[in-house]
């Protein structure tokens, strides 16, 4: 007696019955293929072989065969073993172009995961419960730019680094990648500058909702109060965006994954070790290899840059301070004493309100209106004075002498004691 599964026993009992309903009369063949989801064709097998063979028949004869696309088992070891052995810090998609490209084993990308993941060499990834809808990416290049940095310990050691990016949200083009120590400023206005000297001008940029973008007040950006690269932003008619979640920030994550997943594994089989390394090997080829591989065609053709024609993107790209000049001509900052020559112009520029500016270079210049009354490079700078901790000085009360009610001489109105009268 053949055994058969709780499904294959279910699927025969319904094919059953319909064929019953149809050798009855109740139903038309053709209905009945409908019901079942097959052809009429299919239908009339199953109703002769359900005449010949009984309820037997209808167990379906493609269960216990091999499939005819089995992989065979040399080749499924052959890949797991070369995962194990070579690849085990690449993603799923970065291995199976590996496998493509410099193994000659074409298979699927499907199969690949979920031989991977049924080897338990790779996790499976959680499912997302919260549906959210993405958004619409803008027409032409240069409507929305996105910056970000990742922190990520890019040389696979306890060293970390951030991976600062900024992204064109039309195209998905890297127009930027750098490893810095930190995001910072400077860092930002940095890569905000060499976009804007290749690219041209954009119409807005998206970010989050750092301290180097925003200033917040109970978490909603303030945008009357503008910090350094938000005022360089707005003195070039770009408009900043900021984003309230990284969800909202999808599309920069998706890329910073993809960085995350590729770019540690390219830099130890280039055998890079350094900071000045990594980003020259950024420069010189892999952000073009990036953009080849994840960059997108625009929906319309045409640009929205528009070329940069300005001379002044160094003060405009410079950590900018408002000073008060001293009565000795000089101004403070960050507890040095910068001094201020005579101009032929003005004798003395002291109660001037001037600009301190920290160029991105590590220069310091002063400007009063249009003119530059000051100008340190970095290695010459003043040395900074030492700070002073000064003890909070607290309010000390003298004890009174006891009072009599009346004033003494020598207090009285201000006048010293009189002189006692003689003989």
């Amino acid at each position: 007696m053949k055994h058969y599964s709780e499904a294959a026993v279910e699927r025969m009992m319904k094919v059953q019955e319909v064929i019953l309903r149809a050798v009855a009369g109740k139903l038309q063949w053709w209905q009945a293929a409908e019901i079942l989801g097959v052809s009429c064709r299919t239908m009339r097998r199953w109703r002769w072989r359900y005449e010949q063979h009984g309820y037997d028949g209808l167990y379906d004869r493609r269960k216990g065969k091999p499939s005819p696309k089995r992989v065979p088992l040399e080749r499924v070891e052959k890949v797991l073993q070369l995962y194990r052995d070579e690849y085990a810090d690449h993603n799923v998609r970065h291995f199976h172009q590996k496998l493509v490209s410099e193994h000659g084993i074409e298979l699927s990308y499907s199969w690949v995961k979920a031989a991977l993941q049924g080897a338990g060499l790779v996790l499976k990834a959680k499912i997302r419960k919260r549906h959210r809808q993405r958004r619409a990416r803008r027409s032409l290049p240069g409507m929305m730019l996105h910056i970000d940095a990742s922190r990520h310990q890019w040389f696979q050691d306890e060293r970390w680094y951030d991976l600062l990016t900024v992204l064109d949200d039309a195209t998905s083009q890297i127009y930027y990648a750098q490893l810095v120590e930190e995001e910072s400023t400077r860092t930002v206005m940095a890569a905000l500058r060499e976009v804007i000297e290749q690219q041209g001008l954009c119409c807005s940029v998206y970010s989050d909702r750092a301290s180097h973008f925003w200033v917040t007040s109970g978490g909603r950006v303030d945008p009357n109060r503008l910090t350094q690269v938000g005022r360089a932003l707005k003195q070039l008619g770009i408009r900043l965006i900021p984003a309230y979640s990284p969800q909202a920030r999808g599309r920069m994550e998706r890329n910073y994954r993809t960085w995350q997943g590729r770019l540690p594994q390219e830099l130890r089989r280039a055998q890079i070790r350094t900071l000045t390394d990594a980003n020259q090997f950024l420069r010189q080829g892999y952000i073009a290899e990036f953009n080849r591989q994840f960059g997108v065609p625009a929906s319309q053709p045409g640009t929205a840059f528009v070329p940069c024609r300005r001379r002044d993107l160094d003060w405009v790209f410079s950590l900018q301070h408002e000073r008060t000049v001293n009565q000795d001509n000089t101004v403070m900052l960050e507890r040095r004493v910068l001094q201020i020559s005579k101009t032929r112009w003005r004798h003395s520029l002291a109660g001037c309100v001037v600009m301190v500016h920290e160029h991105l270079d590590g220069r310091v210049s002063i400007r009063y209106g249009p003119h530059t009354i000051g100008m340190w490079p970095a290695n010459q700078l003043p040395l900074q004075t030492p700070k002073t901790n000064r003890p909070a000085r607290l309010p000390t009360t003298a004890p009174r002498p006891p009072s009599s009610g009346l004033a003494s001489p020598s207090t009285r109105q201000g006048f010293p004691a009189a002189r006692s009268a003689r003989p």
